[in-house]
C-alpha cells in the first residue's frame, strides 16, 4: 500500500473581525464626510466682507472672506474634490484585480491626509482647490472598495442593516463637520479644522500599510507569476531557436529583456481590454443604470443641501446658530433615517425590487415633506416637517447601495461602486453647489432657490419607481468557481479557519 502525505500551512486568520472592520470603515467614512461638512460650515467656509449704503465696510470671514470669493467660486470648493475622485476612481477599481485591495485604501488615505493637510496651508482660491481635488484621489480607493467588503462580511441576514451603519456615516460625517466646523471656526482659524482632519486620518492611512490584508468575494488569491509563466511555456520553440544562434548566454539576455518589455506590453493591453468589457457590462445593465440615474437625481438635492443649508437656514429664518441647528438635524435624522431604511429593507426581504419600491416611496414622501417645511414662515414648523422629510430621505442610502452591489457579479463590485459614486458626483452634488449659488445669485432668495431645488426630488422618486418594473436578479454568487487572480502574498482570509495545518491523504491499497 502506497500513501502519499501533503502537509498544507493554512496562515492564522487576521486579527480583524467583521464587526472591527465595520467599525474601522465607519469611522474613516465619518471622518472624509466630516471634512466636507466642516468646509461647508459657516465657521470655515465662512461669508463675503460687506458693505453699506453709507460706505462702512465689514471685512468677510473663513475661507470665502479670507480669498475673496464670490458663491460661485464658493461652490467650486465644494465640487473640486470631484476632479480628483473622477481620475482616480476607476483606475483605483481596476487596480483591486491585480493589486491588493487593502494597500491600495492605504494609498488613498495617505494621499488624503497630505491634501486635507495641505488646504490649511492654502494661500488663495487656486492653491485650495488643487488640495481639493487632491482629497478626491484619495476618497477614490476607499469608496470604491469599502461596502464590498462590508457586504461580503455581514451576516446574511442583515446585509443591508449593515450597509445602512456604513452609510450613516455620510450624514453623521456632515452634520459632525458642521457643528465641529462652526466651533473651530469660531474659537480658532478655519485652518487648524484641516490640520486636525489630517492628524485624526494618518494611524488609518498607516493601518492600510502595516495590516495584513484581507480577501474579497470574486478576487481569489494566487501566485503573482502565474500569467507570466503560461506566457513563457507558450513560446519554447522561440526560445530554443535564439538559443542556437550566437552566444547563448548573450542571446538569453537579450531575448529576457525583449521579452520583459513584451510582457509589459501584453498586462497593460489586457487590463485595459478587462475595464474596458467591464464597463460594457454595466453600461448595458438596466438595473444599475437606472439604479445610478435616481441617485444622481436624489445626490444632486442632497449635495446642495449640505453645502448651502446652513447658509439658507441663516437667511431665510435668520438662525444665529444655523450650523449647529442644521448639524443636529442631519445627526438623528442621519442616523435614524439610514439604519431605518437598511432595517426595514431586511425585513421586507432584501430583493432588489423590494430597494427599488421602498427607495421610490421614501424619496416621494421626503420631498413631500421637505418641499412644504419651505413654504412655511415659521422657523419650528420649518424644522419640524424638515426632520420628517431628512428622516424618509435618508433612508435611501442602505438600499441603494445594496442594488448596486448585487446587480453585478462580485468581480465587478468595486467598479459598479467606483462608478456610481463618479455618476453621483458628477451629474450630482458636483455641479449642484455652483448652480444652485448662480441661481441665488441670480433671484436673490433663498426660499425660492431651495423650493426649485426641493422639487428635483420628485424626478428621482419616479426613475427609482421605474427600477420595480425592471427584471432583476441577484448576481451576489454568480462568480463562485470563476474569481479574479489577485497576488496572495500576506493576503488572509477575514473568516479564515483557526488551523494551523491541514493534512491531504491518500492511496491505494
Amino acid at each position: 500500500m502506497a500513501r502519499n502525505s501533503v502537509s498544507l500551512s493554512v496562515p492564522e486568520p487576521s486579527w480583524f473581525t467583521p464587526k472591527r472592520l465595520l467599525v474601522i470603515f465607519c469611522v474613516i467614512n465619518l471622518l472624509n464626510y466630516v471634512d466636507r461638512g466642516a468646509i461647508a460650515s459657516n465657521g470655515v467656509n465662512g461669508s463675503q466682507g460687506t458693505c453699506t449704503s453709507s460706505g462702512t465696510c465689514t471685512s468677510g470671514s473663513g475661507i470665502q472672506g479670507e480669498f475673496n470669493l464670490n458663491n460661485f467660486e464658493d461652490g467650486i470648493l465644494s465640487s473640486a474634490f470631484m476632479v480628483g475622485l473622477l481620475v482616480a476612481s476607476p483606475i483605483f477599481a481596476s487596480l483591486a484585480k491585480s493589486v491588493n485591495p487593502f494597500r491600495l485604501i492605504g494609498v488613498g488615505l495617505s494621499a488624503w491626509t497630505v491634501a486635507t493637510a495641505g488646504c490649511g496651508f492654502s494661500f488663495n482660491f487656486w492653491s485650495i482647490t488643487i488640495c481639493r481635488m487632491l482629497v478626491g484621489v484619495g476618497e477614490a480607493s476607499f469608496i470604491s472598495l469599502a461596502a464590498p467588503f462590508i457586504d461580503d462580511n455581514a451576516p446574511v441576514a442583515q446585509k443591508t442593516a449593515w450597509l445602512a451603519i456604513f452609510y450613516m456615516c455620510i450624514p453623521t460625517g456632515y452634520a459632525f463637520g458642521y457643528v465641529y466646523g462652526g466651533l473651530v471656526g469660531s474659537y480658532l482659524n478655519w485652518r487648524f479644522a484641516f490640520w486636525v482632519e489630517a492628524i485624526m486620518m494618518l494611524p488609518f492611512a498607516i493601518l492600510g500599510f502595516v495590516m495584513k490584508p484581507l480577501q474579497l468575494k470574486g478576487f481569489a488569491p494566487a501566485e503573482s507569476r502565474k500569467a507570466l509563466i503560461s506566457m513563457e511555456t507558450a513560446i519554447p520553440e522561440v526560445q530554443e531557436a535564439l538559443n542556437v544562434k550566437g552566444s547563448a548566454e548573450s542571446m538569453k539576455e537579450e531575448f529576457g529583456h525583449t521579452f520583459s518589455k513584451l510582457k509589459c506590453a501584453l498586462l497593460n493591453l489586457n487590463r485595459f481590454s478587462r475595464f474596458t468589457k467591464d464597463m460594457k457590462e454595466l453600461l448595458v445593465d438596466k438595473v444599475y443604470v437606472v439604479n445610478v440615474l435616481g441617485y444622481c437625481a436624489y445626490n444632486f438635492v442632497l449635495g446642495a443641501y449640505s453645502y448651502w443649508g446652513p447658509k439658507a437656514g441663516y437667511n431665510i429664518y435668520k438662525m444665529s446658530d444655523a450650523d449647529l441647528i442644521f448639524g443636529g438635524i442631519t445627526i438623528v435624522c442621519g442616523i435614524v433615517g439610514t439604519l431605518a431604511g437598511g432595517y426595514i429593507l431586511d425585513l421586507m426581504t432584501s430583493t432588489i425590487s423590494n430597494a427599488f419600491k421602498l427607495l421610490s416611496i421614501a424619496t416621494f414622501f421626503g420631498a413631500i415633506f421637505c418641499f412644504t417645511a419651505f413654504c412655511f414662515k415659521s422657523m419650528y414648523a420649518f424644522l419640524a416637517l424638515f426632520s420628517i422629510g431628512e428622516l424618509l430621505v435618508f433612508a435611501t442610502q442602505g438600499p441603494v447601495n445594496y442594488i448596486s452591489l448585487h446587480c453585478v457579479k462580485p468581480s465587478l463590485r468595486p467598479l459598479s461602486m467606483a462608478i456610481s459614486t463618479v455618476s453621483i458626483h458628477i451629474f450630482g452634488d458636483v455641479p449642484s453647489s455652483p448652480l444652485v449659488g448662480v441661481l441665488q445669485d441670480s433671484v436673490n432668495n433663498w426660499r425660492e432657490t431651495a423650493l426649485i431645488l426641493t422639487s428635483i426630488l420628485f424626478p428621482a422618486a419616479g426613475i427609482w419607481f421605474i427600477g420595480t418594473f425592471l427584471h432583476s436578479v441577484d448576481r451576489f454568487n454568480e462568480d463562485e468557481g470563476q474569481v479574479t487572480e489577485v497576488d496572495r502574498s500576506n493576503t488572509t482570509p477575514l473568516l479564515g479557519p483557526k488551523v494551523a495545518e491541514a493534512r491531504e491523504s491518500s492511496g491505494e491499497p
